[in-house]
């Protein structure tokens, strides 16, 4: 259910490594606890990010949430489809990235959860 190359944070984001950049989305858990999503509010590109500070927010029809960088590094570029169909986070949530980041720190991954870890948290 939750693809063992992503990493991932206990509040529900998810990052995909690859080299020094990380692209970053919420897991199907947290699109499932969010319902249909109507609107991502994102950063803009050049915005250095900290491990933990809140990039975004989304909007559901159920409510509003803060989206927490996973790892700190400036965001290089943010998913220009999400703009005019933000339900691409519910139909494709391990696909649909919202923003990527040059990672300054990739020390900071190793806090970061793995499949197994993650599946439990949400089980």
């Amino acid at each position: 259910m939750y693809p063992p190359d992503l990493k991932y944070t206990k509040d529900h984001e998810w990052v995909r490594l690859d080299g020094p950049q990380a692209a970053v989305g919420i897991t199907d858990f947290a699109q499932k606890q969010l319902g249909d999503v109507v609107f991502v509010d994102l950063p803009e590109v050049g915005r250095s990010v900290s491990q933990g500070e809140v990039f975004g927010t989304i909007e559901s029809v159920k409510a509003v949430s803060e989206l927490f960088t996973p790892l700190s590094g400036e965001v290089v570029e943010v998913n220009p489809d999400l703009a005019s169909h933000p339900e691409l986070v519910n139909k494709d949530p391990h696909g649909a990235w919202m923003i990527k980041i040059r990672v300054s720190n990739t020390g900071e991954a190793a806090s970061l959860l793995d499949v197994a870890h993650y599946s439990d948290l949400v089980k």
